[in-house]
């Protein structure tokens, strides 16, 4: 081949067979993956050096990026350059915080907009199934969106109300017509309590894990009713893990991911009055953590997704550092790589297995059929990983818009060297050159 765009030959790479190999890139995408020393030349080559592996760009389908309506908290032009930066190159967009709430088409319209123009990486959209839009949700689903997310107890803003257990039923079902996805934020509210004060055990107290494995034993029974298709956001309880097996053994169209700051991050070392860890579900014991890790491992867990849900200073509470004033959420959409890794290296883990939870995996969910793999005919979303390298954590060198993360000061293992998306080098201060996506075109 001698009209490709781009080579990049890499000694190490995660790919569905070779190790050292040849990528060849035409029109954006992989054309050709062939052994290292095959000989593709192209207008462009690069030759990564011994200590940096080839990885394919991640796909996280997870993310809050709240613009319109709340950009202060984040935008599309901070949140896609946060992820480039991480090694993400398509990142799927929440329903909220923005505003309005991806309800309906015209919001759905409303937001693609807004961002037309911004993104640096690519950019799918999720839909919202709120109380009163079963009907719509074919009309999000024609225009684009991936699947719908819904809330089972109070979403914290008031324009995404919950779904009752009669209108999860009504909106898998709805799905289940058309072959649509339900995402569930799966906490049942009566068994969640108000919290105050900055004791970080009152808060986990407060959000026991029995509220995440009632409301996943009712989504099961209602997946299992109607035949639709769940996927249980952000787990964070490991006593849900056997319902969620056993459910997938019989055959009900059920799967589950959980997020970097589960894996990573224990409830034992959350000072009190540290309400930058504040999410929900909450981070949870060590022992907790470990029985996520052998989910995962086991393939339970499917993938790995940050749910970068980030605010303002003020919103955190970090003056009075009352976890039941703060806003829940985590911002780590940069960081997950080197989060994940540091610990997957601790336990065994390869480059290969975070490449199947934080790219094919998200991919799959999300029916992204040419992201989240090095191979012939995938988009050429590439990002070069120094995995020996270690670094802190700097809130200030993140591109988030506000520099509030729990991973302040950690150390991590692992560093992003380069990211390319469909072939190009994504680089600081470039003009966006990231698509907004729709189901079935991506």
């Amino acid at each position: 081949m001698t009209d490709l765009d781009l080579v990049v030959r890499a000694r190490h790479a995660v790919t569905q067979g070779l190790d050292a190999v040849s990528v060849g890139v035409a029109g954006g995408r992989i054309v050709a993956v062939e052994p290292f020393e095959s000989g593709l030349h192209g207008r462009r080559i690069v030759e990564l050096g011994d200590d940096v592996v080839l990885l394919p760009g991640l796909v996280d389908t997870h993310v809050h990026v709240n613009e319109p309506g709340r950009t202060e908290w984040e935008g599309f032009a901070s949140a896609t350059r946060a992820a480039a930066a991480g090694g993400v190159t398509t990142i799927v967009d929440m329903p909220l915080n923005s505003l309005p709430p991806t309800v309906d088409v015209p919001a759905l319209e409303v937001k693609r907009k807004v961002a037309e123009g911004q993104v640096v990486v690519d950019v799918g959209f999720w839909g919202g199934a709120v109380p009163g839009n079963a009907g719509a949700l074919r009309e999000l689903h024609d225009a684009g969106v991936f699947g719908v997310k819904c809330f089972l107890l109070d979403s914290g803003v008031p324009e995404f109300p919950p779904l009752g257990p009669a209108e999860l039923e009504e909106h898998l079902a709805a799905l289940r017509s058309f072959g649509g996805l339900l995402l569930v934020h799966a906490e049942d509210g009566t068994a969640v309590e108000a919290a105050s004060g900055q004791a970080y055990r009152g808060f986990l107290a407060s959000r026991p894990r029995e509220a995440e494995d009632r409301a996943i034993a009712t989504v099961i029974a209602a997946a299992r009713r109607t035949g639709g298709r769940a996927h249980i956001v952000h787990l964070s309880s490991a006593d849900a893990v056997p319902l969620i097996r056993d459910a997938q053994r019989d055959g009900v169209r059920i799967t589950a991911e959980t997020c970097p700051h589960y894996l990573v991050l224990t409830a034992e070392e959350v000072p009190d009055g540290a309400t930058q860890y504040k999410c929900c579900p909450p981070i949870r014991e060590a022992g907790n953590r470990e029985l996520l890790w052998e989910a995962l491992i086991e393939g339970v867990i499917g993938c790995v997704a940050s749910d970068h849900s980030p605010c303002t200073p003020e919103l955190k509470q970090l003056d009075s550092g009352d976890f039941g004033l703060a806003w829940g959420g985590i911002a780590g959409l940069q960081v997950g790589l080197s989060a994940v890794w540091t610990e997957a290296r601790r336990r065994g883990c390869t480059l290969a297995d975070v490449a199947r939870w934080m790219a094919e995996g998200p991919a799959r969910l999300a029916g992204l059929r040419r992201k989240g793999r090095i191979a012939v005919g995938h988009d050429a979303d590439l990002c070069a990983f120094a995995p020996d390298d270690a670094y802190v954590v700097d809130p200030a060198r993140l591109h988030h818009k506000n520099p509030i993360t729990p991973y302040a000061g950690r150390p991590l293992t692992g560093v992003v060297r380069t990211t390319w998306l469909r072939g190009s080098e994504v680089r600081d201060g470039d003009a966006p050159r990231g698509r907004l996506l729709r189901r079935g075109e991506a």
